[in-house]
């Protein structure tokens, strides 16, 4: 585990987009392709504005999506499949994308998101953290046990509150019940895994993360167990956990 603390959320975002650049471009002078999987939220805002303006062989890079509502349209507003087409997709040329839609045959989605992300590992994950310290949207107590790649879960309270507070719904009512998530146990086989993880809002997350046994109640905590994480934090979210003398960097 790799733990850098930055100043601001911009930096973050600049320092992780840089990093996972490296990692991409390494990984297609080796391979001649690389698999990406990315998170969404308004706490990856800055670095995805930094990440689409790196030096990065798009048209060899092919994209799997976290997370989905159920039941939500494309053109709502909260859609993580429109915040990745306006925020990433439109600003890059991907060879390929696979999106997790939440209208439509829910069942037929994941059988089709099933097949295509066991063609081969994901090379590079940039796995968020929610304030109930879910990733993806495996929320406590996740489930640490099923090899299913992509399933279907229910949102708890928490992290509904979430995607109210950061203006996704207006209200905790309109937050849907299920959402479609990639598997913990799937999150853990990609070979490198960054979390950018800014905001003041996540500090006690983190600190939970950190400091907690690996156990399904704090899911996060199971990126700990990952061979090559590094996790990304800027002064606010790292405040009730890291000591400056703490910190181990690249």
């Amino acid at each position: 585990m790799n733990i850098r603390v930055v100043e601001t959320a911009q930096q973050l975002g600049e320092e992780a987009a840089e990093h996972a650049s490296r990692i991409l471009q390494e990984v297609i002078e080796r391979q001649g392709r690389a698999r990406l999987l990315l998170s969404t939220g308004s706490s990856q805002f800055e670095f995805l504005k930094a990440f689409v303006k790196q030096p990065v062989e798009w048209s060899k890079v092919e994209m799997f999506h976290l997370d989905e509502y159920a039941g939500i349209e494309d053109t709502h507003p909260a859609s993580f499949q429109a915040y990745l087409k306006e925020r990433f997709i439109s600003h890059v040329n991907l060879a390929k994308y696979h999106l997790v839609e939440g209208n439509g045959d829910i069942q037929q989605t994941i059988e089709r998101l099933n097949v295509a992300i066991q063609e081969a590992p994901i090379d590079l994950a940039m796995i968020g953290i929610g304030e109930n310290a879910h990733i993806a949207f495996n929320d406590p107590p996740a489930n640490f046990e099923t090899e299913e790649p992509y399933i279907v879960v229910e949102l708890d309270d928490a992290c509904k509150r979430q995607q109210v507070g950061e203006g996704w719904f207006p209200s905790l009512e309109d937050v849907p019940a299920q959402a479609i998530t990639m598997s913990v146990r799937q999150i853990m086989k990609s070979k490198v895994i960054l979390s950018c993880v800014p905001h003041a809002v996540k500090a006690d997350a983190i600190k939970r993360t950190l400091e907690n046994d690996i156990t399904p109640l704090v899911p996060a905590t199971m990126l700990r167990s990952h061979p090559n994480w590094t996790l990304y934090l800027d002064k606010q979210s790292a405040a009730q956990a890291i000591r400056s003398d703490s910190v181990v960097n690249e």
